[in-house]
């Protein structure tokens, strides 16, 4: 009996999951006969996904033992669900108190292309212990990512190197990278690119639910994963139960966009910067004007570009300077401290050490929120496979890349005007331009889903615009801005969205309206609770 009421909770489970498969097209009667009998093959061969039980054990023994790990199968392409199957590697810290317990908490760092099977691990600590009562947290590798059948495309040295400015005299050799590493990766990878995608992603999710015998999912996603929210409350809107966005995605400009949106971003920070340099200029001597600081810093950049400047064991370029420090403006004491220990070296002199943890990058890395995986989460996972699952979504996403390489070229020179400190960077020619298209078009977001959007004023990553664009368009959504707040991650680092975020995620109570609301004095050299983004600054 117990077998014959699972079976039918799994066909119920997977005629849920149907309609999220593909759009719907209004068709004459014999091909809707026909588009039937399609779904009703698709329906059982979905089935045996959602009637999967979890193997619960150990992740590792350097894991703690609070912490369970299992591997699911899910489908490389859900419209034909029988074909070929993908591992989906997941987690979970069970809710500390089974009287409390709501549900499951699925949580994302963000990338796309951030590892989240440990990520009930490192969030711990910063979740109030009101939310570890309510659920269980889950954390899982998206498809292609960390230990879910990971993908590499064998990049190495240069290939990763993705900040490029525009030159003219380099065009070529930057379309040449970008046309390379797409080649690389098709040519590992071919069948698989078209369904490393967002909304596969979120059906990935889906079938977790089902398989964890939930009927809904709360969820807690950082940067790229408040697009893969929104993605899931947009295919899935019944089962999204209490989802919390941080630090969000524009839908509506992913993904070139979003890039570009940090051209767009760092300018106003570069003018705060300046003036905020200005009014301490007896500290930093880079001048008593906004006019004069922001001089003193393009001087810096050409003088790099005539002659590198040594600095942490790395010969910066002007151009290394410009992208290597965007992130740094939206902090005006750490971008100072960097600008004042960049003269110091152009001028031949030792500079002190760094106040905080950011330091030189070994190389740019692909635009994430991700904390670097547990030594166990990154076992056997290949070295480039977040640089490869990056493109390898923001790519199949949207079809929405130019494949003209002189649309770049024109894009970069206009925006470098537009947008001095990283414009061209922002807008030149990607791997996209040469990419295989996705299996669907990109999701159009505009639902009354209740959802509640964290963002910081100042963030580098995801600057307040980006996430007044999620709030239009999740219109039963609540949005609390954080005037003066710093950084790209917002819940868990004690700042004033801390409390309606808990209020919400173990009540289910939203704020009435959106809620603005002023970040408290940082410490002077205080790091931030939670991990840095990438690319790193300088």
């Amino acid at each position: 009996m117990r077998t014959r009421i699972a079976s039918v909770v799994a066909v119920t489970a997977a005629a849920t999951l149907l309609p999220a498969l593909t759009p719907a097209v209004a068709a004459p009667a014999p091909a809707r006969a026909s588009a039937a009998a399609t779904a009703t093959a698709t329906i059982d061969a979905l089935a045996p996904y959602l009637r999967q039980k979890p193997r619960w054990a150990p992740c590792d023994p350097q894991a703690p033992a609070a912490l369970e790990c299992a591997t699911l199968k899910v489908p490389l392409d859900y419209g034909a669900p029988a074909g070929r199957k993908l591992d989906l590697a997941i987690s979970r810290a069970k809710a500390t108190s089974p009287r409390d317990r709501r549900g499951v908490l699925l949580l994302n760092p963000g990338g796309p292309g951030g590892p989240g099977l440990d990520m009930p691990l490192w969030m711990a600590p910063q979740l109030p212990d009101a939310v570890k009562r309510t659920y269980d947290l889950i954390g899982f590798d998206p498809r292609g990512v960390g230990r879910s059948s990971p993908v590499s495309c064998g990049l190495t040295g240069d290939e990763l190197n993705w900040q490029r400015p525009y030159k003219a005299a380099s065009f070529d050799r930057d379309v040449r990278w970008a046309r390379t590493v797409a080649e690389k990766c098709r040519a590992r990878n071919g069948a698989v690119l078209p369904h490393l995608t967002t909304r596969n992603t979120a059906r990935d999710m889906d079938v977790v639910r089902a398989v964890l015998g939930e009927r809904k999912i709360s969820y807690l996603g950082y940067s790229y994963g408040t697009y893969l929210g929104a993605v899931y409350t947009q295919m899935f809107p019944q089962r999204a139960d209490r989802f919390v966005l941080d630090s969000a995605v524009d839908p509506a400009r992913i993904w070139r966009g979003m890039i570009q949106v940090w051209a767009e971003g760092a300018e106003p920070a570069f003018a705060r910067w300046a003036g905020w340099t200005a009014r301490r200029d007896a500290t930093y001597r880079l001048g008593d004007t906004p006019r004069e600081v922001r001089a003193a810093f393009w001087k810096l950049v050409a003088r790099a570009d005539r002659a590198p400047i040594e600095f942490e064991g790395q010969k910066l370029t002007g151009d290394d300077i410009r992208a290597g420090a965007r992130a740094s403006f939206f902090d005006p004491e750490a971008a100072a401290d960097l600008v004042v220990r960049l003269r110091t070296a152009a001028e031949g002199g030792t500079p002190s050490p760094a106040p905080s943890r950011r330091t030189a990058p070994e190389r740019p890395a692909p635009p994430s929120f991700a904390a670097t995986p547990t030594t166990w989460a990154r076992a056997e996972v290949p070295a480039d496979n977040m640089d490869a699952s990056f493109w390898s979504v923001v790519c199949a996403d949207t079809r929405a890349w130019p494949r003209d390489p002189e649309r770049y070229r024109r894009d970069a020179i206009r925006d470098k005007a537009a947008y001095p400190l990283y414009g061209d960077i922002a807008s030149h020619i990607k791997p996209c331009a040469f990419w295989p298209a996705g299996d669907e078009p990109a999701t159009r977001v505009n639902n009354a889903s209740g959802a509640l959007i964290l963002q910081n004023e100042w963030d580098s990553q995801t600057p307040l615009v980006s996430g007044q664009g999620l709030r239009r368009v999740m219109k039963g959504a609540r949005m609390v801005t954080v005037l003066g707040g710093q950084g790209h991650g917002v819940y868990g680092s004690g700042s004033c969205a801390d409390a309606p975020a808990t209020a919400y995620l173990t009540t289910g109570r939203l704020p009435s309206s959106d809620v603005t609301c002023a970040a408290a004095p940082q410490r002077a050299g205080a790091e931030p609770r939670l991990p840095l983004p990438s690319p790193q600054g300088l």
